[in-house]
């Protein structure tokens, strides 16, 4: 692990500020180093280049979710509220007026190499939360869990870049009955 320090704390800053609002391709070292305030020695002494910045970026996003979301996993209540309330917190996070879709939807789209780090460290992070949810369902005795946790991660996916897009009031409102559907097990065909 890096070592922290003030500068490369503030760059990682700067980055994260600017590479969520803008994406990450449409901002350069130099305006990060100019942001920051730090020399591009200081710069490039904590990060050899703009890609390890960006994977850097995407796993220091990755923590704090982590952080916030063990919260949710790990309150008392019912498994399946818990779950719940893991989609009701993304619903929450979207209705932000800074929210800009999924962080590590956007730095994906912008690393097409499923092999480069960057997407290395979306997917560690989409292993983590898939593998929370199952954990959630083992729990609450749901009858196929991998599967049901895999669906959990698409609908994720497909709510965290719907709230961008789309109508965030209107798409909270359909989280839970979505959430549900996904948590009812489908009758056997007779």
């Amino acid at each position: 692990m890096a070592t922290k320090t003030p500068a490369r704390t503030r760059v990682l800053d700067t980055a994260s500020r600017l590479f969520y609002a803008e994406g990450v391709h449409a901002v350069g070292v130099d305006r990060i180093i100019a942001e920051a305030a730090v020399a591009k020695a200081t710069f490039y002494h904590h990060f050899k280049s703009k890609d390890e910045l960006v994977t850097a970026y995407v796993e220091d996003q990755a923590r704090r979710h982590r952080e916030a979301g063990e919260a949710l996993f790990t309150a008392s209540g019912p498994p399946r509220e818990r779950l719940m309330s893991v989609y009701t917190y993304l619903g929450e996070a979207a209705a932000s007026p800074a929210y800009r879709g999924c962080v590590y939807l956007n730095a994906a789209a912008e690393f097409p190499d499923p092999a480069h780090p960057v997407r290395l460290a979306v997917a560690a992070y989409r292993r983590w939360f898939r593998d929370r949810m199952r954990d959630l369902l083992v729990a609450d005795g749901h009858p196929d869990p991998d599967r049901t946790a895999d669906i959990l991660l698409v609908l994720r996916d497909g709510l965290a870049a719907g709230f961008d897009l789309d109508d965030p009031v209107r798409l909270r409102k359909l989280v839970p009955d979505a959430v549900g559907r996904v948590l009812t097990p489908a009758a056997s065909a007779g």
